[in-house]
């Protein structure tokens, strides 16, 4: 055995033992539910623009696009656009590829500072919504025989995620990910996700994702990724296309 797989086989050893370990899962759960008031997903940029991820995540995310060096990243919801830069950023290191990010309202200085980005040659922005079959249409076209992976993070109800799933998911290429942001929503104590908000426990990405896979059993939750990362906005989120 090399170095190499010598290493590979005690980080897979060590991942192993985080998904065993019940307390340390508990705990980390406990961490995020702390943070949550403080908006600590706000603290982070990425090449100037706010991000409005975990770190982890991202760091997560940075894998799957190395291993999987796709031709095109689609993220619904685009907020400051610090997603949007971040996937082009590391697609212009791999020398290829490109973004699609797509929102219902995209304001106007987000859209200035994204354009006027230096990673904004790799990346298009559509405005509308997610589900509207005209934009699904126009991104499906777009990712003909490319291979593709989709990040879902706009609307966050139940009935909205699971529409963005049916109509993004069969895009993504054969070991590539869609990945559904804010599962955490269903863990979290609901006096701590807001009156204002349109989803809540029972009717959140979780819930969508977990009605997703009772019937699409080419797509499976990467637990690998859950017990790699203990802190997440996507716990069960991380979808890898397996036929």
């Amino acid at each position: 055995m090399n170095p190499h797989e010598k290493f590979q086989r005690e980080v897979t050893s060590n991942i192993e033992s985080l998904g065993k370990d019940k307390d340390l899962q508990a705990l980390s759960r406990v961490w995020v539910r702390e943070i949550t008031p403080h908006k600590y997903a706000y603290n982070f940029t990425w090449m100037g623009r706010p991000i409005i991820q975990f770190p982890q995540d991202m760091m997560a995310m940075q894998e799957i696009i190395w291993n999987v060096r796709p031709d095109l990243i689609v993220e619904t919801g685009i907020a400051h656009g610090g997603s949007i830069i971040y996937y082009a950023s590391l697609l212009e290191l791999l020398g290829h590829g490109e973004v699609i990010g797509i929102d219902v309202d995209i304001r106007a200085w987000n859209r200035e500072a994204i354009e006027g980005h230096p990673m904004s040659k790799r990346l298009h922005m559509i405005e509308g919504s997610s589900i509207d079959p005209a934009i699904v249409a126009r991104v499906r076209e777009c990712a003909a025989g490319k291979r593709a992976i989709v990040v879902l993070d706009s609307n966050h109800t139940h009935d909205h995620v699971l529409a963005e799933l049916k109509a993004y998911a069969p895009i993504v290429c054969v070991s590539g990910y869609c990945v559904v942001m804010d599962t955490l929503i269903e863990d979290m104590p609901g006096s701590l996700l807001g009156k204002d908000r349109a989803w809540g426990l029972g009717n959140n990405p979780k819930t969508a994702v977990q009605e997703f896979l009772n019937i699409h059993s080419e797509f499976e939750a990467d637990k690998a990724i859950d017990s790699k990362l203990l802190i997440s906005v996507a716990p069960g989120g991380y979808l890898k296309r397996v036929a």
